[in-house]
């Protein structure tokens, strides 16, 4: 049985590219980039004017001055130029810095007078040279390279690609998702449940969450019958590039899936996890056609499992998981990690404090509703304090 961190990296291990596909820039965001993106011009291009005020020539520290202004330089005009060095040009900010100046002057540092048809201004405060100005390529230069391939878009990114031109952007292409449910005591959603039994309710819970990422995906469900497993997941694999199953992984008579994935020629990296909940999640993959994550069947556990391994998976999120302040003493006997369900919030101090939450186990789908997320507590230990930090895993 692998721990967490053993199973998270054989997850990774297993990463396959479906190859690549050319998308509008509008339709990048939390795409994953196949291409190297580099500043196609220096960043900024121009020594660019950040305070409204004047723009003049300095050779030292001034304390006082008065300088006639010559023009105005606004945003988006091509650079002007200085006549007099005893002058000074007006300049507004994000515009180009004026041939011949050197220094830019704020507004709250002048004071401003009209002889006649010429308008001065007066220095009310010391000024430096060079203050006030954003100088070319003094973020990156021309050819620098500006996001790696690998990079999932935010928004940020998105920015940086609009500013160097790219309409069009090469990203990964995105698998295509089949999310299956097993076990007959689970009826639709539209149906009367049966004393013994139940609706379907993950499948639409991981649906949505996928939906969150970016990704669409299919639902299916399907009987207890091996033959029909196997007649079934054999076409969803041929069809579908990721499979997310829930129950029959377990050790029931009725828990076919390790075995049947097996026989339609997946290969499994590993069965059982050291975890509670979500022990007897199971991977495989096969070939570079197909990744199977056969997540175990309570509600609580598959969104565990889901949330430790598959969202980071697909997102290319290999990082350790964020952090919180455990809010109360907890002791957990089993040497198993821990995934205790929280509802954590941000304390004035502005550390995350994660409180948790009372409930009946890995079936209490209800108790989801006041969770944030999951407190990762390690396998080595069965005591923990209040004020410890430990990994965590936000779904809300």
């Amino acid at each position: 049985m692998l721990s967490v961190h053993e199973a998270f990296t054989t997850v990774f291990s297993q990463t396959i590219h479906w190859g690549t596909e050319s998308v509008g820039l509008h339709e990048a965001g939390g795409r994953v980039l196949a291409e190297v993106i580099t500043a196609d011009r220096d960043f900024p291009p121009f020594n660019r004017v950040t305070m409204d005020g004047i723009a003049l020539y300095l050779e030292a520290p001034i304390q006082e001055g008065l300088f006639r202004i010559e023009a105005t330089q606004y945003a988006g005009e091509a650079a002007k130029h200085l006549v007099s060095r005893a002058s000074a040009i007006e300049v507004m900010t994000g515009a180009v810095l004026p041939e011949g100046t050197n220094t830019v002057v704020r507004y709250e540092d002048l004071a401003f007078s009209n002889y006649g048809d010429k308008r001065f201004a007066a220095l009310q405060n010391p000024a430096t040279p060079g203050q006030n100005i954003h100088t070319k390529g003094s973020d990156r230069i021309i050819g620098e390279v500006l996001i790696p391939t690998g990079t999932r878009l935010g928004s940020s990114e998105i920015g940086i690609l609009a500013s160097v031109g790219k309409t069009q952007v090469l990203v990964e292409k995105r698998p295509k998702v089949a999310l299956i449910s097993t076990g007959d005591e689970l009826v639709e959603v539209n149906q009367t449940p049966l004393p013994h039994q139940i609706r379907r309710s993950s499948g639409y819970q991981l649906a949505a969450a996928l939906q969150q990422i970016g990704f669409s995906s299919q639902l299916f469900h399907l009987p207890d019958l091996p033959e029909s497993l196997e007649t079934n997941i054999q076409d969803i694999l041929n069809r579908f590039e990721i499979l997310i199953l829930t129950g029959g992984v377990s050790a029931g008579k009725k828990d076919f899936i390790p075995a049947t994935l097996e026989k339609l020629g997946v290969q499994k990296h590993f069965h059982q996890v050291a975890q509670r909940p979500g022990k007897p999640l199971w991977f495989g993959t096969r070939g570079t056609q197909n990744v199977v994550f056969a997540l175990p069947g309570n509600p609580v556990s598959t969104f565990v499992c889901f949330l430790r391994y598959v969202r980071p998976y697909l997102v290319h999120e290999s990082a350790v998981p964020a952090k919180a302040v455990l809010a109360e003493n907890l002791v957990f006997k089993p040497n198993l990690t821990y995934f205790v369900p929280v509802a954590a919030t941000f304390a004035d101090d502005g550390r995350l404090i994660a409180r948790p939450l009372k409930g009946s186990g890995s079936g209490d789908f209800a108790n989801l509703l006041d969770c944030t997320g999951f407190l990762e507590l390690p396998s080595d230990r069965s005591e923990f304090q209040a004020n410890e930090v430990f990994p965590y895993l936000a779904f809300r």
